[in-house]
């Protein structure tokens, strides 16, 4: 289950450095879950609709961004924390929200990203960040699903992610977290299986860290 969020702004611009405020503002509404300590079993989208400046990003018509959950009572208690206290960050304030429910993706194998989509391995003291055009990234892409799935009792065998890395407009991002600097894939990823296993990934994510804003697929 998706819902989509339309967002007042004030006139001033949005750092660009704001994924962590984001964040916090989630978790506020969330309150306590049971997803805590756990693989995230949801996603969020990136900002939409701004314009990049010299100071940051502008938002002149309003901000809009999704959030999706494989549990729809967690995303419920979201709207429900939102109902509680509609604020976010910078003086940002949910406006509106829209129930989206889950599409028929049987015949849907191509995703297009919400957010970037970000793989790491740790090797020893080591972090590699892959991305799209390494040929580990679709078993990277696939191994983490899989163990998502798992958390979430469900198995299939016919499993196959890769990205679309002929996508013309494919591409890295660099995403700077808490200071701390992750290089993320921006490019379409193409999922076949079983229609329930692309809508758990429509819903979830792909990839890790999807529970801090990384990953959500359109």
């Amino acid at each position: 289950m998706r819902i989509h969020l339309s967002i007042c702004v004030p006139k001033n611009s949005l750092a660009f450095d704001h994924q962590h405020l984001l964040v916090g503002t989630i978790h506020k509404w969330l309150g306590w879950n049971e997803e805590h300590g756990k693989l995230s079993l949801y996603s969020f989208s990136r900002f939409e609709g701004g314009k990049v400046t010299k100071t940051g990003l502008l938002f002149e018509n309003g901000i809009s961004f999704f959030f999706s959950s494989h549990y729809p009572e967690l995303i419920q208690k979201l709207i429900s924390g939102i109902q509680t206290d509609k604020t976010m960050f910078n003086g940002l304030e949910v406006e509106e929200i829209i129930m989206q429910e889950d599409p028929d993706l049987s015949r849907r194998e191509l995703f297009m990203p919400g957010s970037p989509i970000f793989i790491k391995r740790k090797y020893g003291e080591k972090v590699d960040h892959v991305l799209y055009d390494d040929p580990r990234a679709g078993f990277f892409l696939k191994e983490t699903l899989l163990n998502k799935m798992a958390q979430a009792g469900m198995i299939d065998d016919t499993l196959e992610i890769r990205f679309d890395s002929d996508f013309r407009k494919a591409g890295s991002k660099m995403v700077n977290y808490n200071g701390i600097k992750n290089k993320a894939s921006w490019c379409p990823v193409i999922i076949k299986g079983k229609t329930e296993t692309k809508l758990f990934a429509w819903n979830v994510g792909l990839g890790n860290s999807t529970g801090i804003g990384f990953g959500a697929i359109i």
